[in-house]
Order: C-alpha cells, then structure tokens, then sequence
C-alpha cells in the first residue's frame, strides 16, 4: 500500500501558499535591551550651548607657556630665563631630615610619631585643640561630614563659587547640596542669604575661606545657633587665617584643612579636621581608620573609611608647621608687593582685607574689568607669552556637568561673574621680589600694547 503522506500544518501550508498566518504581519516582538553589566561610569556631558548666554564665561583652555629671556630688571648680569609657576612648594626646612627618619626607622606607614606631632603643632597654630590627620583634603571634608552623621536627606548649605571639593563631599555622604551666592567684596558667601536657604533638611553650612581670606563668621554662627545647625568651615586655603583675632580653625564645630603641594603648608597630599570638641575628635579618628573597635580587632560598629595619613607623609607637614609663621608671612608680604605695584593699574581689582579679617593670600587672585583694556583670557594668553603662569578662578558648582541639571536653572550672578573675570597670579613662598616687579612690569605693559 501506498504510504500516506502527512497533513501539512495549516500555518505551513499558508506560508507554501504565499498567506502569513493571523498575526504573522508583523516583525517579531525583540526583548527589551537590558543594561549591559560590563559598562563603565559615563560622564554628565554638558555643552556650551546649553548653558546659553551664560557659555561666554566659560574659560578658554589654559594657555601654553613660553620661556623668554628678559632683560626688563637686568641688574649687573641677571637675566631671567625660567617660567614662574602659579605655585610651588617650599621645601628648605627639615622636610628632607624629617623623611630620612621614617625609612631609617621603618615607621613609613600610618601609625609613627610624625603624625601625632603634626596633628598636635597644626590644630594648636589653626586655634583648635584636636586635630585629625587624613589622606588628602577632599577626604578630610568627607570624614568631618560623616562625624556629624550627614546623610540621605539632609542638607548642607555650600557656595556655589567654590572648588568642587566642597559640593561633592556633601554629595558622597548622599545628602543634598544647597547652593548660595557670593558676595562681590571678599568673594566669599553671601552670609545674608543663608537664612533664605534653609529649609526642615537643613543639617550643616560649609562656609569656605575663598584664597585665604575668612568669611564673616558671626552671623554664620549666629544662625546656625539659633536653628540648631552645624558649622564645617571648608579651610583649605585659609591656613593661619584669622576672623577677629581668631583663627579660624577653632570656629564652628570642625575644619577641614588641604595640604595639596600648592598650599601654604604642605604634604604633599593630605588633610586635617581641626576642632576643639573632644568627642568630633574622636569619632572622626575612629571613622578615619577603617572603625576599628576597641572592644575587638576586626570589629566594626559605624561604616568606616581608609583614609589615614601616612607616617612619611606627617613628617613633612611637621616640617613644614614649624616654619607656619614664615610661610605665612611669604604670602603676606608677595600681597602687599602685589598691591603695591598693581594699585594703580585702571581696570584691575585686587584682593581684599576686611578690618576685621588676616587674609593669608593663599593665592593673589584680581578681577580683570572691561576697562583694562582686554579680557582675563588674553592676558593670561600674554602673561603666558612671558613664561608667567596663571589660573583662572572656579568654576561655579551650579555650572558644572555633574550639577547642572538640579541647580543649573538659578542664577548666581557674583560668582558668575568672579568666574568671568577672576584669575590668579603666581602666589607661591618662593617667589622672590624681582619674580613679582617682573610680574607687574609685564601686566602694565601688555595693558600698554608692548
């Protein structure tokens, strides 16, 4: 018998046929792309054009730098024939007998007598009983922040003209940043605004000592008293500075101090958290080094961090702390320099000094005004050409990638405009008095057309 083929399927024989089956119209249906696991962090981009009329205070690129030998100062045979950076550190003290000792006596890690005499010099020249050694400045922020418990739903008031340090450090602990302005004459934070800023998440203001020169505490300690609010004073660059008298380590609950290679005491790399409340202190050296318990090794009872201070690392600070005064007084006297040979120089504004306030100058910042003739970017564009090294003043945090979208749409007009014309001069210890006339020389004489 012949044998019987099989019915073909009815969706087959369409297809045969040249009919798609019901529904087979259309394309299949593809699964939802998921995330791809192996991807690495991208960056908030932001464009120029976004930012609309506000792009044209975006800084250009830095400058390249030209070595020219000059003979504006030639006194017998001196010439010059060197860039003069913006900073630099100095390291002619027992930095380098210090160090020795570290590796001679093995003690290179974060445990060693250094540390513990570089905390205790430092807070006592900052005005404060305890100091807190760590890794780096930006960390010192982070671990004040997270000793007076910060966190997920809070909110710390900062300015918006500061380096980004400050805002991201509130944002590691995953609290919220709350920007205010400036104000236009020490180009710190605008003190009468903070009270418009509060709200029931308010935990903390972060007053930040702009190049050096202290921001008006009282009214900041004033209202923070009165609404049961801590005060972390962002010090990085007001070392030795002082607010009526006092040093402004002391102010408030705790400071956070840098000791990046370009500030006034240096470690290389390194922070402090200074305060003279007992308990701040302890907690932060606890939180500091991973939360080690005392009750047992290997025993943890708050989220800890590393971010210790090495022992090589204290050594220098120490050696540099014994010299605080002096280096001190080096940016003192390039400030008064400065103003000296710039005073009269149309269309510049020069950093101020409040009667109340020391500034320490960390950096000598100006204000290059329309009518000096060019724009900041084109001098610092001609100082460049003379192998003179500058920088332009921060960015605002409200301006940046990583924060424009939450605070981009408010405006901030002091530190937009600080951010337009702001830059600074070479400011470093080293700088000697014909580094200075030269700097000087060469600003009146690019305002000339020379």
């Amino acid at each position: 018998m012949p044998t019987k083929k099989p019915k073909p399927r009815k969706a087959a024989a369409r297809r045969a046929n040249g009919v798609r089956a019901r529904g087979m119209d259309k394309a299949p249906k593809r699964a939802a792309p998921r995330h791809a696991k192996r991807t690495l962090i991208q960056p908030k981009n932001l464009a120029l054009e976004e930012l609309g009329a506000r792009a044209r205070i975006m800084p250009g690129s830095d400058p390249h730098l030209i070595i020219e030998v000059s003979t504006i100062f030639e006194r017998e045979h001196e010439t010059r024939a060197r860039i003069i950076p913006v900073c630099e550190p100095r390291l002619d003290g027992n930095e380098e007998r210090y160090l020795l000792r570290t590796v001679q006596t093995n003690w290179i890690s974060s445990a060693g007598k250094f540390i513990t005499d570089f905390e205790e010099m430092f807070a006592e020249k900052v005005g404060a009983r305890y100091g807190v050694a760590c890794d780096n400045g930006t960390n010192a922020l982070h671990l004040g922040l997270a000793t007076l418990g910060i966190g997920p739903g809070d909110e710390v008031i900062v300015p918006t003209f500061t380096m980004i340090a400050s805002a991201n450090a509130v944002t590691y602990t995953g609290a919220t940043v709350v920007l205010v302005d400036s104000e236009p004459e020490t180009w710190n934070m605008d003190v009468t605004a903070l009270e418009s800023k509060l709200s029931e998440r308010t935990r903390a203001i972060m007053p930040m000592h702009t190049y050096g020169h202290p921001v008006d505490m009282d009214p900041v300690l004033a209202l923070a008293r009165k609404h049961d609010l801590f005060v972390l004073s962002d010090a990085a660059e007001a070392h030795g500075a002082q607010y009526k008298g006092k040093a402004v380590g002391g102010l408030g609950d705790l400071a956070t101090y840098s000791f990046y290679a370009n500030k006034i005491i240096t470690t290389g790399e390194g922070g402090m958290v200074t305060t003279n409340d007992p308990e701040i202190a302890r907690i932060a050296r606890n939180l500091r080094d991973h939360a080690f318990s005392d009750e047992r090794h290997f025993w943890h009872q708050y989220l800890g961090f590393n971010f210790r201070m090495t022992n090589m690392q204290a050594a220098v600070g120490l050696a540099q702390t014994e010299r605080f005064d002096y280096l001190v007084e080096c940016r003192r006297r390039n400030a008064e320099m400065y103003a000296e040979l710039l005073s009269a120089v149309p269309g510049l504004v020069l950093p101020p000094e409040k009667p109340w306030a020391k500034s320490v100058f960390w950096m000598y910042g100006i204000l290059v005004q329309p009518e000096f003739g060019m724009s900041r970017d084109a001098l610092r564009d001609a100082l460049a050409r003379r192998g003179i090294e500058t920088r332009t003043f921060f960015i605002p945090i409200h301006l940046q990638p990583i924060y424009f979208r939450e605070h981009g749409q408010r405006s901030f007009p002091v530190a937009e405009m600080l951010c337009e014309r702001g830059m600074y001069l070479p400011s470093a210890s080293t700088l000697t008095p014909h580094d200075i006339e030269f700097i000087a020389q060469s600003i009146r004489e690019i305002q000339r057309g020379k």
